[in-house]
């Protein structure tokens, strides 16, 4: 037991979301056709190259010491997302593997075709914006070879950075600046999870706010079928769709107690003030009709089409954003020229 738990503080590299999505795949088909888990997670273990096999290898002790899948998943540390853990868990409560792991497959594949996606949209500002950093680079090594009247440098940005040492100066700035963002992104998780400021101040940019909104409620709404699939009760399903969107969890218990005092589910949801409202109005079309989990299927890919529209559109904003940047720049930049030969030939013509 010791061991277990050392292990489960170990960490491993976190697998790809494709990788996972191929490996539940398969998993799927093994354990349908009648294969036991144990004997198709150790196949599975000689498929992957050595980098992922550490964490594989983990889920494999912990199956061959009895625990669930799920257990032995959360033991393996970062190798596998809560999310995967969490859905993994209805499979085992209800002895629906395959289908469960068929469902998380396809939620898998499409999570990583929009990463994909959005990676790819990223590329053009990305550019974009490098180019205007390296333009900004340039200006300030040559400002630093071109003199006024008494020979001094001229500042052409009015940034106080000149030649090379400006450059250092430049390179330096961008390198804190970088390390700051890039300490910020956890952060910014974080606080949208917890439905902090970063939540608050999403909801006013148009676009991504929506975007991120639609995308959280997508995944809520494919954790919480699957879970109606499989039969769990509605804190259950809660518990689960809440490890799938974090920023969407809501009390299991707050539910539980809604529903025993007469309430139905898209009332005790509605009163949480967690779900969009078109989540909420498909679990009521879903509890009037008896078809909820089939009702919140169908909404999930609607709700991540809106969401993958919604950042494709952020991120073209983003890139008409970096070239009124560049526009600027070049406007700034031929202002000071202007002045700067202006005054250097009234200094010529008064004698200076």
């Amino acid at each position: 037991m010791a061991t277990r738990e050392i292990n489960s503080r170990s960490r491993f590299p976190r697998m790809p979301t494709r990788v996972l999505a191929d490996l539940f795949g398969r998993l799927a088909i093994a354990v349908g056709a009648g294969i036991d888990l144990r004997r198709a997670w150790a196949t599975e273990i000689e498929r992957l190259p050595g980098r992922w096999r550490p964490g594989m290898e983990e889920v494999a002790r912990g199956l061959a010491g009895g625990d669930g899948l799920a257990a032995s998943l959360r033991a393996a540390g970062g190798a596998f997302p809560a999310v995967v853990s969490s859905i993994v868990e209805v499979g085992d409560r209800t002895g629906r593997e395959p289908e469960v792991f068929r469902s998380l497959a396809t939620a898998l594949a499409e999570s990583d075709r929009a990463a994909r996606q959005l990676r790819a949209a990223l590329v053009k500002p990305a550019i974009q914006l490098l180019a205007t950093a390296a333009a900004v680079g340039v200006l300030i090594v040559v400002s630093g070879s071109i003199g006024d009247i008494g020979g001094r440098p001229v500042d052409i940005l009015g940034l106080g950075l000149k030649g090379w040492a400006g450059l250092v100066r430049y390179l330096a700035m961008l390198a804190v600046l970088l390390g700051i963002a890039l300490a910020a992104v956890p952060l910014a998780a974080r606080s949208w999870r917890d439905r902090g400021i970063v939540r608050r101040l999403a909801a006013w940019l148009p676009g991504i706010g929506p975007a991120l909104v639609a995308g959280e409620a997508a995944a809520w709404c494919r954790a919480a079928a699957m879970a109606g699939h499989a039969g769990l009760d509605a804190g259950r399903l809660v518990e689960l769709a809440a490890g799938a969107a974090p920023g969407l969890r809501i009390s299991a218990a707050e539910i539980e107690s809604r529903l025993r005092a007469g309430d139905t589910l898209d009332a005790a949801l509605a009163a949480s003030g967690r779900l969009p409202n078109r989540v909420i109005e498909a679990v009521g079309v879903g509890e009037l009709t008896g078809t909820t989990p089939e009702t919140l299927d169908r909404l999930a890919p609607r709700l991540e089409d809106e969401a993958r529209a919604g950042l494709a559109a952020a991120v073209t904003m983003a890139g008409w954003a970096v070239w009124a940047a560049v526009a600027l720049l070049i406007a700034l930049v031929v202002v000071r020229f202007f002045s700067f030969y202006a005054g250097l030939i009234g200094d010529i013509a008064n004698g200076r």
